[in-house]
């Protein structure tokens, strides 16, 4: 059997990376985080902003919000008060998704070392 202490890591990671797959999995939440990208991090969006360029109900917009903001996807401050959604590099749990790919990748190349051969 391959490794099986990296294999039970791998699938602590998996469990930490679950919502997150679930709210980037979503065509919507794409929208939005592709949304955000295209501002980019300093500024931030109002849900009204959100709502005229993905051609959403305000009430959809927040709830997909929330969802992203509970897989910490989204951050957001307050201004007043208005809130301002943003992604934040530092603090977005994209980067458990990130490290999950990497690990799996990095065992792919351990293991299957004669396949990456034929990719490349």
């Amino acid at each position: 059997m391959k490794n099986a202490e990296e294999l039970d890591t791998l699938a602590v990671e998996f469990r930490q990376c679950q919502d997150i797959f679930a709210a980037v999995g979503d065509l919507t939440r794409q929208s939005i985080i592709i949304s955000l990208l295209a501002i980019g991090c300093e500024e931030g969006m109002r849900v009204g902003e959100l709502m005229q360029r993905t051609h959403l109900s305000r009430p959809s917009v927040s709830h997909h919000l929330k969802i992203l903001k509970d897989a910490k996807i989204v951050s957001f401050h307050r201004v007043g008060t208005k809130n301002y959604y943003y992604l934040d590099p530092n603090q977005s749990s994209i980067r458990l998704l990130k490290s999950l790919v990497d690990h799996i990748e990095g065992f792919m190349t351990i293991y299957w070392p004669s396949q990456n051969k034929n990719q490349e």
